[in-house]
């Protein structure tokens, strides 16, 4: 049994997607064996609420403790009945500062959340508690969206750009593949920009690619099935979102790496914008895994 995964915390904020997101962190756990954490986070109120009459803010006081309760019943309920048992975990303050904060204090291997439909506002801002999540957490995060499919991992894709960021995620990949038996795709996205080429130009980039896989140290591990795809885009986080869907992929393993601050305010990986449009599962695995 791989250890690469021996306790997971799945954070809820009782929407239906991270209901949803729950199937995938019970069906991590099964693989691996590993212990499974359900987290609910009551926000912070107003600070001026605080600041108020001391009837009020005894009534505040009161209110949540209520909602500490109601939370503790609702994963109750959600528990009852499942395969795997889990620890049941309320706190309150920031949810996403919270779920990055617990899930280091448990030592972690893995968050598991789900994300609902974003704006047009928050797929420009780093809107979403999922993507604030990204953002702070230096654990790998499980990112899922509502699907009426029943929770299966058979096809892994990941996507490369032939950095040193890519041995990091075939480690994970290969781990994955392994505990579920699936099979791994690796696939470069060539980028045109909206661009069109001559047939010749075009030839000459993917045999470039193809060369770049051959370089590449191929490791097969076990009876893992690997092959390698190249496929054409607008840009890298079009292409793998069409080429997941398309081709009917379980699940998606990436890295994820901002060049700058100003990246880091605006949703500015190929990771988080892959995360954000995508209907497939996206294992992120964070900058400390892979430096």
């Amino acid at each position: 049994m791989s250890k690469l995964i021996q306790r997971i915390v799945w954070a809820t904020d009782f929407s239906d997607e991270s209901v949803d997101a729950l199937n995938y962190a019970e069906l991590f756990a099964k693989k691996f064996n590993a212990s499974l954490f359900a987290l609910h986070v009551i926000p912070d109120f107003s600070p001026i609420l605080y600041n108020t009459s001391i009837l009020i803010k005894g009534e505040l006081i009161k209110k949540i403790d209520e909602l500490k309760k109601t939370a503790k019943k609702r994963l109750l309920t959600i528990g009852k009945g499942r395969d795997v048992k889990t620890t049941n975990l309320i706190s309150q303050g920031n949810p996403p500062d919270k779920i990055v904060e617990i899930a280091e204090k448990k030592k972690a291997d893995l968050i598991v959340l789900g994300k609902r439909g974003l704006s047009v506002v928050e797929k420009f801002f780093i809107g979403s508690v999922a993507n604030r999540v990204l953002r702070a957490s230096h654990i790998p995060v499980l990112v899922t969206k509502k699907s009426a499919k029943k929770p299966a991992i058979k096809k892994i894709l990941i996507p490369t750009d032939f950095s040193t960021r890519e041995e990091s995620e075939r480690k994970y990949a290969w781990e994955i593949a392994k505990a579920f038996d699936a099979d791994i795709t690796i696939l470069h996205v060539l980028e045109l920009h909206g661009y069109d080429f001559p047939p010749k130009i075009l030839d000459g980039l993917l045999e470039a690619v193809y060369k770049e896989f051959q370089k590449r140290k191929r490791e097969e591990k076990e009876k893992i099935k690997i092959k390698e795809e190249v496929y054409r885009a607008v840009n890298a986080a079009a292409g793998i979102v069409d080429f997941a869907n398309t081709h009917n992929y379980d699940l998606i393993v990436m890295s994820t790496y901002t060049r700058s601050a100003l990246e880091r305010f605006f949703l500015g990986s190929t990771t988080e914008k892959v995360v954000s449009y995508s209907s497939i599962p996206v294992f992120v695995i964070p900058p400390e895994e892979i430096e």
